[in-house]
């Protein structure tokens, strides 16, 4: 089972390689606006396109309105954690955020701009944030090494006047409260009262712990692992943690309340089990997941291998598994949330986002995927259900304005259809160039 697992990662591989070759990357920009002759352009450019920039001059915001900026996020980068692969560098990011920028398009009708950069400091990345800032209404992190992505994302959200958001923090900190609502609903327990342990003390699981406190979750119910062991209060290394990671430093204060000290003290007893480290399998042990409570939840995360495979979790007594792969049941895919997210953050010309929209879309999709009825196999839509999109946008940018982080302000009903127009039309573009042969279909010989 486990060499058929890692047979098919490596079929994926290939057939991505071939092709990215054949189409030279997955994205490119477009016009919006119609060109029949010379004559336009003095409308979209000089002398016309002046009296655009006089107006903005005089009050910034109207970029907003004049420009693409409404509608514009950079998909911002320095390439040192893509993936599951490490620090490949700003030129291996760029088929990533590529990736990225096309599920922004046709998911949430974003216009996303792949931009890693080459930077030597996170105060280097700092500089070269808040210089882009007048063009985009966003900035999507993205593949940042831990713990200079929560620098990146505390100070920026401090300092830009757009929202600025951590996918692998945020994102997937979404997507596993949407998820969790669900799977507990499918084993009758209560978020409020599971005890919980996130395998793993990066980027994802920080900012998980974090959502899931918002959402209800008691910190002392959670116990975070890393690769030293649970954290706990009395830690040796916490002198050091409190100087090199802060982040990780105050959930240790908080959490693992029994303050264990292994991994199978941490194990024995929990209900839910949340994996967010390194690509397996073998990383999670069956024997572990023996140790926890009847009709037990199982994420493994890792991308592009989870860290146990899903069969091996039941095996061992898991109820309800999911992991990070669309090959596999239960994808927990933080590309349910940023699109969504996005939309209604850019609809109302957000300031900021905040963990409370994170919640509020989480539990959107979560109410989207029950509606159609939920099971062991189906605790969170799949990114084929673009209707849940809308929906989770409207959340988003609902809470939003009640937080007063809008510039504009809107109602559920006002952005779901405002969402559902901007996404069928993006989609409807799509498939329009490829029913016209512009974007062609992938070769069959490729895909063999």
């Amino acid at each position: 089972m486990s060499n058929a697992g890692e047979d098919r990662t490596k079929k994926w591989y290939e057939v991505s390689i071939k092709v990215a070759r054949n189409y030279g990357g997955k994205v490119s920009m477009m016009p919006k606006v119609p060109i029949k002759g010379l004559r336009d352009f003095s409308i979209y450019y000089t002398p016309g396109v002046a009296g655009v920039s006089l107006e903005i001059s005089k009050n910034p915001d109207l970029s907003f309105e004049l420009t693409w900026r409404w509608n514009a996020i950079a998909v911002l980068t320095d390439g040192t954690r893509v993936l599951g692969l490490g620090n490949v560098g700003p030129e291996a990011a760029l088929p990533v955020m590529e990736g990225k920028a096309l599920i922004f398009k046709y998911l949430g009708g974003v216009d996303a701009i792949p931009l890693p950069i080459r930077v030597k400091s996170k105060e280097e990345f700092v500089v070269v944030a808040k210089a882009i800032e007048p063009s985009f209404g966003g900035i999507n992190l993205e593949d940042i090494e831990s713990p200079k992505c929560f620098y990146l994302l505390e100070t920026l959200r401090r300092e830009l006047n757009i929202p600025v958001w951590h996918d692998d923090q945020q994102g997937t900190a979404g997507a596993i409260l949407a998820g969790l609502y669900n799977a507990l609903k499918v084993v009758d327990k209560k978020l409020t009262d599971v005890r919980i342990v996130l395998f793993g003390a990066g980027a994802s699981n920080i900012a998980a712990a974090e959502v899931l406190h918002t959402a209800g979750v008691p910190y002392e119910n959670m116990t975070l692992i890393d690769s030293k062991g649970p954290l706990h209060a009395d830690r040796e290394d916490m002198d050091k943690l409190m100087l090199n990671n802060p982040w990780k430093y105050n959930l240790a204060l908080k959490t693992n309340k029994e303050k264990h000290k292994t991994i199978e003290e941490a194990m024995n007893g929990a209900d839910v089990l949340i994996s967010a480290s390194t690509p397996g399998p073998g990383i999670i042990k069956k024997d572990w997941v023996r140790l926890m409570n009847k009709d037990s939840i199982v994420f493994a995360l890792a991308n592009p291998v989870p860290e146990i495979w899903p069969w091996e979790a039941k095996e061992a007594g898991a109820r309800v598994v999911a992991t990070g792969r669309s090959d596999f049941p239960n994808q927990i895919n933080n590309s349910l949330i940023f699109p969504s997210v996005f939309r209604g953050a850019l609809d109302v010309r957000a300031r900021a986002i905040s963990n409370e929209v994170i919640v509020a879309v989480a539990r959107e999709i979560a109410k989207y995927a029950e509606e159609r009825g939920i099971s062991e196999d189906y605790i969170i839509p799949t990114m084929e259900e673009w209707e849940v999109y809308p929906r989770a946008a409207a959340a988003a940018a609902v809470e939003i304005v009640n937080e007063g982080l809008a510039r504009v302000s809107t109602t559920y009903r006002e952005e779901l259809e405002r969402a559902r127009e901007i996404i069928a039309k993006a989609r409807a573009s799509m498939e329009k160039l490829m029913r016209e042969g512009l974007i062609r279909e992938i070769p069959a010989e490729l895909v063999r």
